[in-house]
């Protein structure tokens, strides 16, 4: 076989291989497309999932103190807070306080909440989307950091983070204690996808 023959074949070989390359291409692309949604999809789950935890339990007030006399329901503004449009791309920012049950309950990180972590007898959860901690002036990110807020063992507050690629966090009031929570998740690039659950605070007036 001389040098043209050579020459021929390769190119008749680029011809047919050409497309599947680009078809190969093409679906690893997708793949990691539907990968990035997955994960993106999982992430709003659990986010709303502890946000609603924390919704429901807002007011709460455990038995001991209805037998102390205390029996009124608990306020909005006692118990609840919703900053509007103070956050990462004007995210709404959430507050919620309560006393303590007779079971076993979690912050929003997961630690088992005592008495150690309360104040004046209130545990605090909230929640917030900021600007990511780890990227610096002028990079390009994939949304912002949603924030836990909640009480260490010395009643101080801290913040943790709890994911990121969240692009906002609305929070609405939607008739008497119910509240709808939109989460707005993206890959900084071609995926954003939203998310919405309902809540009802079942421990406020």
């Amino acid at each position: 076989m001389n040098l043209l023959e050579c020459l021929v074949a390769i190119a008749i070989s680029i011809t047919l291989l050409a497309p599947l390359i680009r078809n190969s291409g093409e679906f690893i692309a997708r793949q990691i497309a539907y990968e990035k949604t997955q994960a993106l999809a999982q992430d709003a789950d659990r986010a709303l999932e502890l946000i609603g935890r924390s919704i429901r339990m807002a007011g709460y007030r455990n038995r001991s103190t209805f037998l102390q006399g205390e029996k009124k329901k608990s306020s909005h503004a006692e118990f609840f807070q919703i900053q509007k449009r103070i956050g990462f791309r004007e995210s709404d920012a959430l507050t919620v306080k309560h006393q303590l049950s007779e079971g076993t309950d979690l912050d929003c990180i997961g630690n088992v909440l005592t008495a150690d972590r309360t104040k004046k007898n209130l545990a605090v959860q909230g929640f917030l989307v900021d600007r990511q901690a780890s990227a610096t002036k002028g990079q390009r990110v994939n949304g912002g950091s949603l924030i836990c807020q909640s009480l260490d063992r010395q009643g101080r507050l801290q913040n943790t983070t709890l994911m990121n690629g969240v692009h906002r966090l609305g929070i609405e009031e939607v008739g008497g204690r119910a509240f709808k929570v939109r989460l707005e998740m993206t890959d900084g690039a071609l995926i954003h996808q939203t998310f919405e659950r309902t809540f009802a605070a079942r421990n406020l007036l």
